[in-house]
């Protein structure tokens, strides 16, 4: 089944806790937000980290695009984001792009999911997704 990104948009925008601070939901958020845009998981199951979120955007029918400047590129309503973890953490990064921002369990103030994530040099790799 499709999935409407207006839809999948809008719950991210709708859902997303308000003080700029996420609680280490970002794949639960982003999975909820996909399923109210209409993708099912019946035949797999999401994943629980961020940084794993590749495959499960393939079998939903995104596709890579390259990004290679996130500070500098144009992104669309729809892009999903995996980012893999900074130094310190296991888990990485899953976000989506509802037009004007990047939200995973919270509203990010950048496509970089916070201050470990900005200042660790070089940055965590990452990869963008298009439906």
């Amino acid at each position: 089944m499709p999935v409407d990104i207006e839809k999948f948009a809008k719950h991210l925008r709708n859902h997303a806790l308000r003080d700029h601070h996420g609680q280490g939901k970002c794949g639960e958020y982003v999975r909820k937000a996909l399923q109210a845009g209409g993708a099912h998981f019946n035949e797999f199951s999401p994943p629980r980290y961020g940084k794993l979120y590749r495959l499960t955007l393939e079998r939903l029918g995104f596709h890579e695009i390259t990004v290679d400047d996130p500070d500098k590129f144009n992104f669309i309503r729809g892009d999903v984001m995996v980012m893999e973890p900074h130094t310190g953490s296991i888990a990485g990064h899953v976000a989506g792009y509802d037009g004007k921002d990047w939200i995973s369990d919270f509203v990010q103030t950048d496509f970089w999911a916070g201050p470990a994530y900005r200042s660790q040099k070089p940055r965590p790799a990452y990869a963008v997704y298009r439906y």
